[in-house]
C-alpha cells in the first residue's frame, strides 16, 4: 500500500514514496507529494471502500441465497467477490495512515493488513483468469466441460488458487514491518539492507507479469478460441454467456495497466530516464493516481453484474421486493412480496444451460 510516513525515511517503500529518495546522489525530498497523498487518498479510498463493500457483499448475498453455487463459473464469482472483500477491509487503516502520518496500529497488523491487501489483489486477478478459462472450456470444449467442470473441481479448484495466492503474497508480508524513526512509526516494505532495488525491481517484475501480462495472455488465447466457435456456430445464449466476464475482463485491464505501467517506470527510472528529482517526483504522483483508479475497480465488478447479467439483475430484484419492499402509505421497511419465488426456481432447465449460464 504506496502511504507516506510524516517525516524522511531511510530506506525506501516497496513501491510509492518516503520523506527522501536515496536513488540520487542527493537526497530527494518528497514532501509535496506526501502532502498531496494525505489530502487525496482518504476520501476517494472512503468511496471506494463503501460502494466496494456493499456490492460485494449483495453479489456474496445473491449467490449465496439463490443457490446459485451449483454452476462452477459462480463458484468463481463468489471468490472474485470474496477477493474484492479481502483487499477491501483493509482500506480504513490505510485511510487512518494517510490522514495521521504515522501507523498507530501496530507491528502484527502492519503485516496481516499488507497480506491481506495483496492476496485480495492477485485473488482478483488469479479468479477472472479462471473466470475466462471457465469460459472457453465451456463454450469451445463442452464435451469435455460436462465432465469436467463440477462443483468439486470448483471447490478443488478455488483451494488450490488461494494457497498459491497465499505463497505469491509472501514476500509482501515477510518484508513488510512496521518501524520507529523520528519519534513516528511506519508500515513499509524493508527489504534486505544492500539488495534494496534488487528485490524492489524483482517485485515490480513479479506483480506486472502476474497481473498484466500473464491474464493479458491469457484473453488472448481463450477468446481467440471463442470467438472462431461462435462464428462457426452462432449461439445467442452462448454471446450472452461470455459478454459478462468479457466485460470484467477489459474493464480489469482498463483500471490496472496504468497503474502496472507506473510502478515498472517508477523502478527502472534510473535505467530508462535522466536522473532527476523532479522527474521522480513526477513519477510518484503517477503511482498515486493510477493507484487510485486501479483500486476503485474493487467496486466496479459489482457494476458490471448490475448491468450486463441479466440473471444477478433479475435475483436483486426479487431479493430487494422480498426484504426491503416500499409499502404504500409507509417508510422503507421488511415484509413479504407478493412477487412469486421465480428468481429462486429460475436455474437453467438444460445441461446448455448450467454450461453457459452466468448466475
Amino acid at each position: 500500500m504506496t502511504t507516506p510516513a510524516a517525516e524522511p525515511m531511510t530506506e525506501l517503500q516497496a513501491y510509492g514514496t518516503s520523506g527522501y529518495d536515496y536513488i540520487f546522489t542527493e537526497p530527494c525530498e518528497k514532501y509535496n507529494v506526501q502532502q498531496l497523498m494525505a489530502q487525496l487518498l482518504p476520501p476517494l479510498y472512503g468511496l471506494v471502500f463503501g460502494v466496494g463493500l456493499l456490492g460485494n457483499m449483495m453479489v456474496v448475498v445473491i449467490l449465496i441465497k439463490y443457490r446459485r453455487l451449483s454452476i462452477l463459473t459462480n463458484i468463481y464469482l463468489l471468490n472474485l467477490a470474496i477477493s474484492d472483500l479481502l483487499f477491501l477491509i483493509t482500506l480504513p487503516f490505510w485511510i487512518h495512515y494517510a490522514q495521521q502520518g504515522q501507523w498507530v496500529f501496530g507491528y502484527d497488523m502492519c503485516k496481516l493488513l499488507s497480506g491481506f491487501c495483496s492476496m485480495g489483489l492477485y485473488g482478483e486477478t488469479f479468479f477472472i483468469i479462471l473466470l475466462t478459462i471457465d469460459r472457453y472450456l465451456a463454450i469451445v470444449h463442452a464435451t469435455f466441460a460436462i465432465r469436467a467442470r463440477t462443483v468439486f473441481f470448483g471447490i478443488v479448484s478455488s483451494s488450490v488458487t488461494w494457497v498459491l495466492i497465499v505463497l505469491i503474497a509472501l514476500p509482501e508480508i515477510v518484508f513488510s514491518r512496521a518501524q520507529e524513526e523520528q519519534g513516528y512509526f511506519s508500515c513499509v516494505s524493508l527489504y534486505p539492507e544492500g539488495d534494496v532495488y534488487t528485490w524492489k525491481r524483482l517485485y515490480i517484475v513479479r506483480i506486472n507479469t502476474l497481473s498484466l501480462v500473464l491474464p493479458l495472455l491469457v484473453m488472448v488465447v481463450c477468446y481467440s478460441g471463442i470467438i472462431k466457435t461462435l462464428v462457426r456456430c452462432p449461439n445467442r445464449k452462448k454471446y450472452k454467456a461470455i459478454r459478462l466476464i468479457f466485460v470484467i475482463m477489459v474493464v480489469f485491464f482498463i483500471f490496472w495497466t496504468p497503474y502496472n505501467l507506473a510502478l515498472f517506470l517508477h523502478a527502472f527510472q534510473m535505467t530508462l530516464f535522466e536522473s532527476s528529482c523532479e522527474r521522480s517526483n513526477q513519477l510518484d504522483v503517477a503511482i498515486m493516481v493510477t493507484e487510485v483508479i486501479a483500486y476503485t475497480h474493487s467496486c466496479i465488478n459489482p457494476v458490471i453484474y448490475a448491468f450486463v447479467g441479466e440473471r444477478f439483475r433479475e435475483h436483486l430484484r426479487h431479493f430487494f421486493r422480498r426484504h426491503v419492499a416500499v409499502c404504500p402509505g409507509t417508510c422503507i421497511r421488511l415484509c413479504p412480496s407478493e412477487m412469486p419465488e421465480r428468481a429462486s426456481s429460475a436455474s437453467p432447465s438444460t445441461m446448455e444451460q448450467e454450461l453457459i449460464g452466468v448466475f
